[in-house]
């Protein structure tokens, strides 16, 4: 028997005029918005599997690369941090690091350090807020992994809105760097949240990885071959989990990355389960790489004189950073002027969702939840 349904995944989804909604939980990040699957269903009514699966997106369109043309530099890093709102401070570094080279700016040594440290501070971060829903118990009800989960996210927000006054949308760079330094105490303040994110990771693992009934429920379902996610251009955990050995901050290294021990951290079954262990790896070796950043941090200023506009010459330039959930890339044209002429994102969201159609296909529909809530994805850095 085969048939097709369209399922919407997010709290938002049941206004999509969906046959029925999947719900990631609450603390979700699709419950910020909302994407559909139509889907091709074999087999009987008690327990259908996918036969076909197509990603239908574009309900959260955010607009922002024409919004982009009319603001100027310093303008645009306002909304840089917006489509991905839990890689804001790495989308910032992007689009400034951009600007940067097109006018051949140098930047301070203690803001190249300040900035690396604060891009794995935003990726514990992320990581974090996708592993704490899948802690919970099958009911929904919360776990104490759960809460570990949720309180060292806690830190590592508390330390990264002490650096900029911002919680979500941080406008901490700036062209040229920082738009300050770090107060006072700040560095002694981080070391406590990553001993907190650090003791935390216990009984995350303890919930999820190390739990018989979670590794039963993820494992072997939504496989990812090597193959199809360098077909679709896939990155990040998503992608290193089905054995694909790219990295940014070791293959072409910005920031201070250059500087620091960075091994990728990789599996090669691709599956729910594997997807799950990448994103608890990555974030063991975030904390490490910070600390390592911390031990280094130079004195001396965060920032550089501007003049009263910024203009980048005419030309194009396209730089890229490993963003939380892959690469994210920017592609900047200019005509001479203090406004970008075309400024093009390349979010890792938008490439990602698009292996959905391959790693679907032969999923019970039982098991959507495990495999959706594996696949990390933000909706408004597919919609941008």
């Amino acid at each position: 028997m085969t048939r097709q349904e369209t399922v919407g995944v997010g709290a938002g989804a049941a206004y999509l005029g969906v046959d029925r909604v999947i719900d990631l939980g609450p603390l979700h990040p699709s419950a910020h918005g909302a994407y559909r699957l139509r889907l091709t269903l074999d087999g009987p009514d008690e327990r259908p599997l996918v036969a076909t699966a197509e990603p239908l997106v574009g309900h959260l369109h955010r607009g922002a690369e024409k919004l982009f043309e009319v603001r100027d530099y310093r303008q645009v890093l306002t909304l840089a941090n917006r489509h991905d709102w839990l890689a804001a401070f790495c989308n910032e570094v992007a689009v400034a690091t951009a600007v940067e080279r097109m006018t051949g700016m140098d930047v301070p040594p203690r803001a190249v350090w300040l900035r690396t440290l604060l891009c794995e501070l935003n990726r514990v971060l992320a990581h974090l807020v996708f592993l704490a829903p899948l802690t919970r118990a099958l009911v929904g009800e919360p776990t104490a992994g759960t809460v570990a989960a949720q309180r060292g996210r806690e830190a590592v927000q508390g330390v990264l809105e002490a650096a900029s006054g911002g919680r979500i949308h941080f406008m901490a760079s700036r062209i040229g760097g920082l738009r300050e330094d770090v107060p006072a105490g700040w560095t002694d303040d981080t070391r406590r949240a990553l001993s907190t994110v650090e003791d935390a990771l216990a009984a995350v693992v303890a919930a999820t990885v190390a739990d018989e009934s979670f590794r039963a429920r993820h494992a072997g379902v939504g496989v990812l071959s090597r193959e199809d996610a360098l077909d679709l251009g896939v990155t990040g955990p998503a992608a290193r989990a089905s054995g694909l050995d790219l990295d940014l901050r070791r293959d072409d290294p910005g920031l201070a990355y250059g500087e620091l021990p960075v091994r990728p951290v990789l599996d090669t079954a691709g599956d729910a389960l594997a997807r799950v262990r990448c994103l608890i790896g990555e974030v063991e070796q975030s904390v490490r790489l910070a600390r390592e950043c911390l031990d280094r941090l130079p004195a001396g200023p965060v920032n550089v004189r501007l003049p009263k506009a910024v203009k980048a010459p005419e030309g194009s330039v396209y730089t890229w950073v490993e963003a939380p959930l892959g690469i994210s890339g920017v592609h900047l044209s200019s005509r001479g002027e203090k406004t970008p002429w075309r400024l093009k994102l390349r979010t890792p969201s938008f490439n990602n969702v698009q292996a959905l159609a391959r790693l679907l296909p032969g999923t019970p529909v039982a098991d959507l939840p495990a495999v959706l809530g594996s696949f990390a994805l933000v909706v408004g850095d597919i919609d941008k």
